[in-house]
């Protein structure tokens, strides 16, 4: 049972399936072993330990770390987040996904992440900004504008990025908004970054309606996950006529087949996106996924679609908003099922975007209104999905390959041109 068990989680270790679709989309494209060799672990990991006084008095140690996956077509970029389960192996992965995402939308990037072991919602106030700063402190060395730049992910926001901002200027000696983005308005933030990442997901949406023949009116949504990506997506896809007739948080889902009251359910939830636990008659998480729907969203953890309930799904299309919600295996029973995967390094690369989007405007001092934000990323979006799709269909495999296709092909080229390999 324990072998069967550690068989089972090493079947779903992000970073040894992300290599493995890395070799694939290299060995598809006709790259070297050494190419591989290179790309298949971040270029820098650092792991950092904060010491931070407590409201109590006490002084308590966080581990920290930041990973910069390949900085060969320009600085590495990508989020920081404080959850209770950070681990090295998941910071490593992540990075290679940002690079992936900066390849898929053909930003000037490579991908970084970073991550702090803790859980912000047993921290007061205070604490979280003595955290943040630390964090900065720890770290100073190998960030900055030209070199690697974070940003909110999970459990962070913009005002974790306004300490983290303030505490690099004070190091820095000047005032340098564009060490991150995610930052409020005020400090060199940019319009329509909160939304950014839902704003992807949905112009990904639309983008596979129109190749399944689906009009939007009356399409059935589920939308696994209520924070941030899931909450946005779920009002955009009700204004937009859908119907949204599941969602779910950390607690359990709902379920309505005349579709949910979204706007209620948005002034009802909590600072963590929870609102299941106002109410009596929920769904356990597994029969949210397999419900009868037109558009699937898992926008909450990891490894929620496996070879498990995969043949249970009955949704035409799964869009990825959270990072690797689908196994490599169920990849292929979804694939193998005419359903159309839209994977997360696709999917979710409209936060990454609109990032960028705010290091130029820091970087030129010129500020745009939010309908040339919506509209720029629009077209970044709307081109790398078709990218991706015509490159799935030409060399006949499925979203995900072709994506990790279209990704890792700007870096490979970048690191041979610089004489890497």
């Amino acid at each position: 049972m324990v072998a069967d068990k550690a068989g089972n989680e090493d079947k779903h270790d992000v970073l040894r399936s992300t290599q493995t679709v890395i070799k694939n989309a290299l060995d598809k494209l006709g790259y070297s072993q050494e190419v591989y060799d290179l790309l298949k672990e971040p270029l820098r990991m650092m792991t950092v330990r904060i010491p931070i006084r407590m409201d109590d008095g006490s002084i308590k140690i966080y581990t920290g770390y930041r990973a910069q996956h390949n900085d060969a077509v320009g600085p590495t970029k990508g989020g920081v987040r404080f959850h209770p389960g950070v681990t090295e192996k998941e910071v490593k992965a992540l990075s290679i996904w940002m690079s992936l995402k900066c390849g898929i939308v053909d930003l000037p990037y490579g991908g970084g992440k970073g991550g702090i072991v803790c859980d912000p919602r047993e921290m007061s106030f205070r604490e979280l900004e003595n955290l943040s700063r630390g964090y900065v402190r720890a770290i100073s060395q190998i960030v900055g504008p030209t070199k690697d730049i974070p940003a909110p992910d999970v459990f962070t926001n913009s005002q974790i990025m306004a300490w983290m901002m303030d505490e690099y200027s004070r190091i820095d000696e000047f005032n340098n908004p564009g060490f991150i983005t995610g930052k409020p308005l005020v400090l060199g933030g940019s319009h329509g970054r909160e939304s950014a990442t839902a704003k992807g997901v949905t112009i990904c949406i639309y983008e596979a309606l129109k190749k399944k023949g689906i009009d939007i009116k009356g399409a059935k949504v589920v939308v696994q996950g209520f924070g941030n990506a899931g909450s946005f997506l779920a009002k955009f896809m009700h204004d937009a006529g859908a119907k949204v007739i599941g969602i779910s948080d950390a607690y359990g889902a709902l379920h309505d087949p005349k579709g949910l009251d979204i706007d209620y359910l948005l002034d009802r939830r909590d600072s963590f996106g929870t609102v299941t636990k106002l109410f009596k008659n929920t769904i356990t998480n597994k029969e949210l996924l397999e419900l009868e729907c037109d558009i699937l969203v898992p926008a909450a953890i990891e490894n929620q679609i496996t070879e498990e309930n995969a043949n249970n799904i009955k949704a035409k299309i799964v869009v990825e908003a959270a990072n690797g919600p689908t196994t490599l295996e169920a990849t292929k029973i979804l694939t193998d099922r005419n359903i159309l995967l839209v994977p997360d390094v696709l999917a979710s690369a409209g936060g990454v975007t609109v990032s960028y989007f705010e290091w130029v405007q820091n970087n030129q001092g010129y500020y745009w209104s939010e309908e040339e934000v919506e509209e720029k990323l629009q077209k970044v979006m709307v081109k790398a999905f078709n990218n991706v799709y015509e490159t799935s269909q030409n060399r006949k495999v499925d979203m995900r390959l072709a994506a990790y296709m279209v990704g890792v092909r700007k870096m490979a080229e970048a690191s041979r041109f610089r004489g890497w390999i």
